[in-house]
């Protein structure tokens, strides 16, 4: 598995090809291919490049998604017996992201359908739950059976 940090809206941001990522607001518009050259670790296949700040010549493709706001925080601020309160709201913008691939020195060493190519080790494949279910299937047919000892009696 491949993965990169990488850092936008002055965050640090551990990020895979194939998955949506919710970061500040990029000023882009939607389905547009956005290339993120602040990279500060990439890992892949045990190959690990850290840089001093940033990887020179690495890079972090992407697409932008959607832009949407996120939650309403409240900001109450009260003084104690001196009768002032302020109530503000808040709602930061947010960008939805799609990571697409990783590069480095422009060759690309993740991508989004290598990612879907490796089925996860947590997910059954089709042929395993085939199995399960024929499985399941036959020991029901015999917990219906009656035993010997119940017909006898």
């Amino acid at each position: 598995m491949s993965y990169a940090i990488i850092e936008t809206g002055g965050k640090q941001l551990r990020v895979e090809p194939g998955r949506f990522y919710e970061i500040e607001l990029l000023h882009v518009d939607p389905d547009v291919q956005v290339t993120i050259d602040k990279v500060l670790f990439v890992h892949h296949n045990d190959d690990i490049t850290i840089g001093q700040p940033f990887i020179e010549g690495a890079t972090v493709e992407g697409t932008v998604m959607r832009h949407r706001r996120g939650k309403k925080i409240i900001v109450y601020k009260m003084k104690p017996k001196k009768k002032t309160r302020k109530k503000r709201g808040h709602r930061q913008e947010i960008t939805q992201l799609m990571i697409n691939s990783i590069s480095m020195n422009g060759t690309a060493i993740a991508t989004e359908q290598q990612s879907a190519a490796i089925p996860a080790a947590d997910e059954p494949d089709a042929q395993t739950i085939e199995a399960d279910e024929a499985q399941q299937a036959a020991v029901s047919v015999v917990a219906d059976e009656p035993d010997a000892q119940t017909v006898a009696e």
